[in-house]
């Protein structure tokens, strides 16, 4: 597998986590998900601040590998940009 497939391989993984529904990623276990249910039922708000730091902590992993990859992150999105503008360079003059 080439480099730059693997990128765009992983890059796809992180992008489809992130773009899942929130809800689902903020289950947690159960003793997690029992509390705030009966705190909510009792008109807390502690469901809302757990479902949040369960997200914060599922993120943050994402948000250190963007830290320690970004300048291979970045080298990759400007030669895929490059590339597209290539392939629609060539397009445009095959319309011509």
């Amino acid at each position: 597998m080439k480099r730059s497939n693997l990128y765009l391989f992983l890059f796809s993984g992180i992008l489809l986590l992130i773009l899942l529904s929130g809800s689902l990623h903020a289950q947690g276990c159960s003793q997690c998900r029992l509390v705030p249910q009966s705190d909510q039922q009792g008109g807390g708000s502690a469901a809302g601040g757990i479902n949040k730091a369960i997200l914060y902590m599922m993120a943050l992993p994402y948000i250190i590998l963007f830290l320690l990859f970004r300048k291979q992150l970045i080298g990759f999105y400007k030669q895929f940009r490059a590339k597209g503008q290539k392939q629609s360079g060539e397009t445009a003059s095959v319309k011509e």
